[in-house]
């Protein structure tokens, strides 16, 4: 019980003296900073956070709509762009290059790949979890299950629909989830970012 005491005691001492010494502008940075120099966990400092909030020994303010810059919000959707500009390469690669065209074919076996078992399902996992709740591994390992879920639904409708499963009907659904899903995330960081 003592061992937990001491540990709350270094994880406030360490919060106390990041806020002096460094002066963040919001938690994330707070929390970004103290995780930094030490190795406590997001949630343990969050709580800790919050319980030196109600003490009364910090104030955490509340920043106006008009103080989030336009670099905060945009500068976190780097993720999104990357998206956009992998789906554009893929269309391209996959529509203009021939099977045919070695060794350039190769770059759309690549891209192609990563736009079949990845993207989909990273863009909806995004958008259910717009947060940074999931670590790394398994924001992929879902993103990957997803991909070939949502591919295979995919294919399933276009099956039935007039389009049939052609190269074209497939790249251009496919690349339609992936925008669709990823402007979703976007759109939740944003006003998770504003609120």
């Amino acid at each position: 019980m003592q061992k937990g005491k001491s540990v709350d005691k270094s994880i406030d001492k360490h919060i106390l003296q990041v806020i002096a010494k460094k002066n963040p502008e919001t938690v994330e940075q707070l929390v970004d900073l103290v995780r930094r120099e030490d190795n406590f966990s997001e949630e343990e400092i969050l709580n800790r956070i919050l319980i030196l909030q109600n003490e009364g020994e910090i104030t955490l303010k509340k920043t106006p709509i008009s103080k989030v810059s336009t670099y905060t919000i945009l500068g976190r959707a780097y993720w999104y762009w990357a998206t956009l500009i992998f789906t554009g390469i893929t269309i391209f690669l996959v529509l203009q290059i021939p099977e045919n065209a070695y060794p350039i074919v190769y770059a759309r076996y690549f891209f192609g790949s990563f736009f079949v078992l990845l993207l989909p399902g990273y863009a909806l996992i995004r958008a259910l979890y717009p947060a940074k709740r999931l670590d790394n591994i398994e924001r992929i390992g879902l993103s990957i299950g997803m991909s070939i879920a949502l591919v295979c639904l995919d294919a399933f409708l276009l099956n039935f629909s007039p389009w049939k499963i052609t190269i074209l009907s497939l790249v251009l659904s496919l690349s339609a989830l992936i925008t669709v899903f990823a402007t979703i995330a976007v759109a939740r960081e944003i006003i998770s970012t504003i609120e």
